[in-house]
């Protein structure tokens, strides 16, 4: 597990799920302008839990939040814990991991992550480079989803996704071309999930590791989905199948 620096969570959502999670928060940050029942149950909860509290004026808040809009609340966390791979794969009860391929857009990675957290997955493979960072605006976008979400940061995708077909795992990778629909494909053995931008598509090198490529269909004059929800879609298809034992 790796844990380096602190990062600054913004806004209530973000907040409240640290809180919930017990994640390590150095203080909270509260507006001295903001009265209101949530911000006084967020505070109180923070103050059960041993969270030292600072009233600030909104100049500090935007501050400590670097840019991102923190509806007058930003507290102070450990930087986001992530796992070695061999980790990961050691404890995956539901055998379904998540690939990210390049997915660079924060806003797109927040709302992934968010995606996958409510799908259940067991982690999220993340590529140490040309890939988005678990940044504030990802924390802000997965509404705090991340702090419930198991993350390996790896140096080489294409290196940890041979290693996940090695542990038995099936790698299934979203591809707008692909021959065989999303909703012909069979689910239930161990699985990873591979997405990849949208506009570039995933790398060759993912794509001649997948043992399958897979579309989502569309209606005439959509040509590709946003990857957070071509992510959504194929999530909760494994979702549904293995619910329904298909």
């Amino acid at each position: 597990m790796k844990v380096s620096g602190e990062r600054p969570l913004a806004g209530l959502h973000a907040v409240e799920e640290a809180l919930r999670a017990g994640t390590p928060l150095r203080y909270i940050a509260a507006s001295r302008e903001r009265h209101d029942a949530r911000l006084a149950q967020l505070l109180a909860a923070a103050r059960a839990a041993g969270v030292p509290v600072r009233l600030e004026p909104a100049a500090a808040l935007d501050r400590l939040a670097q840019g991102e809009r923190h509806q007058g609340v930003v507290a102070l966390a450990a930087a986001k814990a992530t796992l070695a791979l061999e980790d990961l794969l050691a404890d995956a009860p539901q055998k379904l991991l998540l690939a990210c391929d390049g997915i660079e857009d924060p806003h797109n990675l927040g709302a992934i992550l968010r995606t996958a957290c409510g799908a259940g997955v067991d982690g999220v493979l993340l590529p140490e480079r040309r890939s988005a960072g678990l940044t504030a605006a990802v924390e802000r976008v997965s509404a705090g989803a991340l702090e419930h979400v198991r993350v390996a940061q790896v140096t080489n995708l294409a290196r940890a996704l041979e290693a996940c077909k090695a542990a038995g795992y099936w790698v299934v990778g979203l591809e707008g071309e692909a021959a065989v629909s999303l909703w012909q494909h069979d689910f239930r053995p161990p699985t990873v999930l591979v997405v990849g931008a949208e506009e570039r598509g995933l790398h060759s090198l993912t794509r001649k590791l997948c043992d399958a490529r897979l579309r989502i269909p569309l209606a005439a004059g959509v040509a590709s989905l946003n990857a957070s929800v071509a992510a959504g879609i194929a999530l909760f298809e494994i979702v549904r199948q293995r619910s329904l034992g298909a």
